[in-house]
């Protein structure tokens, strides 16, 4: 096993094999770890973060494919955070010696427990605490930054999450980027054209349990009079409390959209040369729900 053939490396003071070539500055050692699963697996993509005793970040990075992470720390006594997306957190201290290899050996992350989810019944979409941003590219070069001000939704919670349902609306001209003449622009029949399409709603009956805290929400998108089905990457974040003592929960979303599959192609501009937004659109969605009254 890698962590235990660095653990005896450790141990006889001298670095041979694969790391035998690593060169460390004077006054330099090097930290190693192999991440892995309960059943052994290397965990590709961990993010470990070393920082000193007082707390302050000194280099951090992601596992390899084999699930291992090498760094050359000057010497002294590191604390380690090691993550990854499912995977309780863990915690870990070592002292990195001058011309010399530290080893953590195998790191086991245990499987983090989901959130609870919320209890079966309707939900409301929280304006106040949710928001729909997006964000595309202007002119081939500048991002724009936007969201919608105006919205409404309510989700149904299932007894088996997967039949659940979601219902949301929003209103196309709260269109907001922070610059009134774009936003009229963005309103015109050019682009949203709110006065014959004035929403753009998303239905969704189809939740698909993607591991851990994740699932893909699948559904149709009604927007200038077109609908096509979309799927957002979401991240459940758990149950929690407002301030009023109310139970709310909460969750991230993205997703792509082509503005091409919505005829939202702007053909006179791009025919005069003018590549006023880019062929997509990401959208991102953080959203609280509470129980319906």
């Amino acid at each position: 096993m890698f962590g235990r053939w660095l653990g005896d490396r450790t141990n006889r003071g001298q670095r041979t094999g694969p790391l035998a070539a690593l060169s460390t500055p004077p006054g330099a050692g090097v930290l190693s770890c192999r991440v892995v699963d309960p059943v052994d697996e290397p965990v590709h993509g961990a993010e470990l973060t070393v920082s000193d005793s007082l707390g302050r970040r000194v280099v951090s990075g992601g596992t390899d494919p084999y699930g291992l992470f090498v760094a050359t720390l000057p010497a002294g006594e590191y604390r380690i955070a090691v993550g990854a997306e499912g995977y309780a957190p863990y915690r870990a201290t070592a002292l990195v010696g001058e011309n010399s290899l530290a080893s953590l050996g195998d790191v086991i992350l245990q499987v983090a427990q989901p959130p609870a989810p919320p209890a079966p019944g309707d939900w409301d979409v929280e304006p106040a605490h949710s928001s729909i941003a997006f964000t595309a590219r202007h002119i081939g070069l500048a991002l724009v930054h936007g969201r919608f001000n105006s919205f409404a939704g309510v989700v149904r919670i299932a007894e088996r999450m997967e039949q659940s349902a979601m219902h949301v609306v929003i209103d196309a001209a709260s269109i907001d980027t922070r610059v009134r003449m774009r936003d009229d622009h963005l309103r015109s029949a050019d682009f949203l054209d709110v006065g014959r399409f004035p929403t753009l709603e998303f239905y969704s009956d189809r939740f698909v349990h993607r591991g851990g805290s994740r699932w893909a929400v699948t559904g149709a998108l009604s927007l200038h009079g077109v609908t096509r089905t979309v799927t957002l990457d979401t991240e459940y974040l758990g149950l929690g409390n407002g301030m009023e003592g109310e139970t709310r929960a909460a969750c991230r979303a993205t997703t792509e959209l082509h503005r091409d599959d919505f005829t939202v192609s702007w053909q006179s501009m791009l025919a005069r040369g003018i590549a006023v937004v880019g062929p997509s659109i990401r959208v991102d969605l953080d959203v609280q729900i509470v129980p319906k009254n």
